[in-house]
């Protein structure tokens, strides 16, 4: 492994949220509209927007800042090709709905690129191939197995020899006419759109609850109500789940980011490799220059041995394939995985039929966000979408939905437990300063983070979601739960649901 002299950026920080943003109000009073939206990323601004064009009263509700969730955290590659993917959901689901999947992507590239066009945004947009490659004879096959898929489903592409970089690949798989941006500048353009039509925003502004009704409210957890017709849940987890077990049926994964500058310059393309862990690569402008996105190294949230190895694989990895002349950021994603890969994205069950969801797109928010939307604007003017039935929430299939929910529950239990059992050896005493872990203190497992002036803040590590025991990231410097992937501020803030909850705090003797 190389080992780079660059220094590590104190803390992560993504790129995109360099640019200024606009700020919003918080709810204050119980209000009305006829579409409520909770969550302000890519799927929220898109389907406000989208929604306001076709004259509804919107406003959308943000738990934090608008644009920092997993939309400001993300590598922002506008592409149907999602890893290894196609081969596989023509086992699981035919040609048919396979091919339903990839257009509902392509549609979504084609109006983000007909947006940018009709808008003349400046968003550093640009054509790009996407490319996946294989390390190893094992992939090779399998990468193969995916160009047969592509020829199957009539996606544009090809084999290649090579990719211009000192990896030694043993095959490569291209997608032409894909896409990547800037996904903030994208995005406040759609949003500055959406307040002039009459729009609303709210931000800090936590929603907790649905009642539901002919006329259901948005409960916040600070008691006001916002009364309306429809309800649309785009915060990544579902921050209701209305007895859809979305608890049970998303799995969290952490991935992560470097934003740095190198010695070779970037020759174009998107690249992403089939191997684990996965490598991805690609360029975003900056200053005049390149700034190279390194991404991947994910893991299942809050498990696995310090964090701060992941970001370290990647830089290792930067160093010897394209040599870091600075490394000015550093960040990580959360990304919720469905139980068969396909997002969900519907009615929130079968009998709820004005309240919506949008969830479980694993890395790809770009597309998977934007084809939400434009999905849930359809269903919402109850207009025919071929889409429908294939992303539908409260479908089951029995390949593989069924063994993957016995394995996932089966993992959540075991965490549970896990968690309630583990012997913790260390004491405050022996944390350094900005260091954080779990200790004893009179005898109960509880969180602690010494902060780079030696103050302590202690918190109680039971997830108040489902009641497992939260881990301590190093690298991001927040208490991750291992169930369902709840992560909370190392003073015990939610930074991401499902829990709507902070946890606990302790005091010091």
């Amino acid at each position: 492994m190389t080992t780079s002299n660059h220094k590590m950026p104190q803390y992560p920080e993504p790129y995109w949220r360099e640019d200024e943003l606009p700020a919003f109000d918080r709810l204050r009073e119980d209000a009305q509209t006829e579409i409520a939206i909770v969550g302000g990323g890519i799927t929220g601004i898109t389907a406000g927007y989208l929604l306001a064009k076709e004259g509804f009263k919107v406003a959308i509700l943000e738990a934090g800042n608008i644009l920092n969730g997993t939309t400001g955290h993300t590598t922002a590659k506008v592409t149907a090709q999602h890893g290894l993917i196609y081969d596989e959901l023509i086992s699981h689901f035919g040609e048919e709905k396979t091919k339903l999947y990839y257009q509902a992507s392509a549609d979504a590239i084609d109006f983000v690129r007909n947006t940018v066009s009709e808008k003349q945004m400046d968003c550093d947009f640009s054509n790009e191939e996407g490319i996946i490659y294989a390390v190893s004879d094992e992939y090779a096959k399998k990468v193969e197995k995916e160009w047969q898929a592509y020829e199957k489903l009539g996606i544009t592409g090809g084999m290649k020899d090579s990719i211009p970089f000192t990896i030694n690949t043993t095959a490569v798989l291209s997608m032409h006419n894909q896409a990547q941006f800037h996904p903030l500048k994208y995005l406040k353009k759609l949003l500055k759109d959406f307040v002039e039509m009459g729009g609303t925003v709210y931000e800090n502004t936590t929603a907790t609850d649905i009642e539901e009704g002919n006329l259901p409210d948005v409960v916040t957890r600070d008691g006001q109500r916002l009364k309306c017709k429809y309800v649309i849940a785009a915060s990544h987890f579902p921050f209701a789940d209305m007895k859809g077990f979305y608890f049970a049926r998303l799995s969290p994964e952490r991935s992560y980011v470097l934003g740095v500058r190198t010695k070779t310059d970037f020759p174009g393309g998107m690249y992403y490799s089939a191997d684990s862990p996965t490598r991805s690569l690609r360029y975003t402008p900056y200053h005049g220059e390149k700034l190279i996105l390194v991404s991947g190294d994910s893991h299942k949230t809050g498990h696995g041995p310090d964090t701060m190895k992941h970001y370290k694989a990647l830089e290792s990895f930067a160093e010897e394939v394209l040599g870091m002349t600075d490394y000015p950021y550093r960040w990580s994603a959360q990304d919720l995985y469905t139980l068969d890969k396909v997002p969900y994205i519907g009615p929130i069950t079968s009998r709820q039929k004005n309240i919506f969801v949008a969830t479980g797109f694993r890395k790809w928010g770009m597309t998977n966000g934007t084809a939400a939307a434009m999905l849930i604007k359809d269903l919402i003017m109850e207009k025919e979408n071929p889409y429908a039935e294939l992303f539908t929430p409260s479908r089951f299939q029995a390949d593989p939905s069924i063994k993957k929910f016995i394995a996932a529950n089966t993992d959540v239990a075991g965490q549970l437990i896990k968690g309630k059992l583990e012997f913790v050896p260390k004491e405050t005493t022996d944390l350094e300063n900005d260091e954080g872990g779990v200790v004893m203190i009179k005898g109960k497992r509880t969180g602690a983070y010494k902060d780079p002036d030696g103050k302590l803040h202690l918190v109680d590590t039971t997830c108040t979601h489902m009641g497992c025991e939260c881990e301590w990231n190093h690298g991001d410097r927040t208490w991750d739960c291992p169930c369902h992937g709840s992560r909370f501020s190392y003073d015990g803030a939610v930074v991401e649901g499902p829990a709507d909850k902070p946890l606990t705090k302790v005091e010091a003797d």
